[in-house]
């Protein structure tokens, strides 16, 4: 089985001037890489991959795997696993897609539940695997019912469990005996999708976390899930009580422009989004800023 554990960033898109920022989408993932993380997704849902023309998804894409081997070369270690988002509600499309992304050296696949059209639960089996069947790469599942209007039920999990590619869910549910049931299951893995679930996740057995606020402060992040992994409950629940904070504030507005809006603050992106998503509003960035420290920063820059 593919290891789908640890702290893994889903990647924003970086945008400047309304195209894409290779330069600063490269950078992120040195970051990242250099902070410890175990993987990396691109194209999943804080990638605004749904305002990327297709040819600007496989740009995106190929920066990130690149980037990845590169920061590898430099620290003569292995290549950061990247997962990749693949979404739609077109069965006979997305597998298209899965077969074009066989060829690359990707971690996997991540898909959730066909989007509006609300399946049922034999049509998200079905579904699922008729792509499983066309990857040669490991799938993890997104169940994000919020986005997309239905639920994997607990059943439809453990059935999709049997597919040998299927290997991973990332757990956005809510549903706490799910996740317990998941779990205690074993077959598939289990990365927590919502970051304020960390810690609960982590402490029930779950193998990790795919998580948009680690974008910031990734090493906390990274030392929380070491600390858990180690059996270290005191020192991880201190780490997790400080990025608290730092989580609610990142989701206070659709993500990804609070996560945008600080590594703008940081002068690491620039603070674009594509519509119909919208900056951060002036209130929140603020707050994100006085957290960070940003502006003391910056005077006692200004005074030196």
């Amino acid at each position: 089985m593919s290891s789908f554990s640890g702290i893994w960033v889903p990647l924003i898109t970086p945008f400047a001037n309304g195209e894409v920022d290779h330069a600063a989408l490269r950078a992120l993932v040195r970051r990242y890489a250099d902070a410890g993380i175990a993987g990396l997704v691109a194209l999943g849902t804080t990638g605004e991959p749904a305002a990327l023309d297709d040819a600007e998804q496989d740009a995106v894409l190929a920066t990130i795997l690149d980037a990845a081997q590169a920061a590898a070369h430099s620290a003569d270690a292995s290549a950061l696993p990247v997962l990749v988002g693949v979404s739609g509600n077109h069965t006979a499309s997305m597998r298209a897609r899965v077969e074009q992304l066989n060829a690359l050296p990707i971690a996997g696949v991540l898909m959730a539940a066909p989007y509006y059209i609300r399946p049922s639960q034999a049509g998200i089996v079905g579904h699922f695997m008729a792509l499983a069947d066309a990857s040669d790469k490991p799938v993890v599942l997104y169940d994000i019912p919020y986005r997309t209007g239905v639920r994997l039920e607990l059943d439809t999990l453990l059935t999709l469990a049997a597919h040998p590619r299927i290997q991973a869910v990332k757990d956005c549910a809510g549903s706490l005996d799910t996740t317990l049931a998941l779990i205690r299951d074993g077959r598939l893995q289990v990365l927590t999708g919502e970051d304020i679930n960390i810690f609960n996740t982590l402490c029930l057995g779950g193998s990790g976390a795919i998580a948009a606020s680690a974008h910031l402060r990734p090493e906390r992040f990274v030392a929380l899930y070491r600390a858990l992994s180690a059996g270290r409950l005191d020192e991880g629940r201190r780490i997790f009580h400080e990025l608290v904070p730092l989580i609610q504030a990142l989701f206070a507005e659709p993500n990804p422009a609070p996560v945008k809006a600080l590594l703008a603050a940081q002068g690491l992106i620039r603070d674009e989004l594509r519509m119909p998503m919208t900056r951060a509003g002036d209130a929140l960035v603020a707050r994100l800023r006085e957290m960070e420290g940003l502006d003391r920063r910056e005077s006692h820059a200004a005074a030196g």
